[in-house]
């Protein structure tokens, strides 16, 4: 997929405008962005500032300080959600441009012992689990307190 109909790179080309309410702060690599939807409480992405679609496309300076920065972002994740369980999940399938997806899971998981994705789409992506502009800014704060 080109850069040009690629979904993360409209995002960020979004957080570059100011209009992705969504955006946490910026690292090095990457931009920490809250889920549009929030089934599992803080979840969080990680966005690769380049865009390449696998790990192995980038240098492996700027790979080791990519996965580093999603280490971070995940512990502080953990810190501000204070989950059961941390899931981390680099798929691209979709939008084959790198991007972790670092998934919380709690005690009251509906499928604690599967992937995030196995809980039906319809309740991850339900109206209900949209997070208010409150909410969101609840959840962006708590993020970036943890992040430093």
């Amino acid at each position: 997929m080109s850069k040009v109909n690629c979904l993360i790179c409209e995002r960020i080309d979004q957080i570059k405008k100011g209009e992705n309410p969504f955006f946490v702060t910026e690292l090095e690599t990457g931009y920490v962005v809250i889920g549009d939807y929030q089934f599992f409480r803080g979840y969080t992405l990680f966005l690769c500032k380049q865009h390449v679609s696998e790990l192995h496309e980038l240098n492996t300076e700027l790979r080791q300080k990519y996965l580093n920065e999603m280490s971070v972002v995940a512990e502080a994740v953990f810190r501000a959600f204070k989950p059961k369980k941390l899931n981390y999940v680099l798929l691209g399938n979709l939008d084959p441009h790198l991007h972790w997806h670092i998934v919380p899971r709690y005690e009251d998981d509906p499928e604690p012992q599967k992937p995030a994705w196995s809980v039906d789409k319809s309740l991850r992506k339900a109206e209900g689990v949209k997070p208010s502009e409150e909410d969101l800014d609840e959840l962006k704060k708590k993020l970036l307190v943890e992040l430093g």
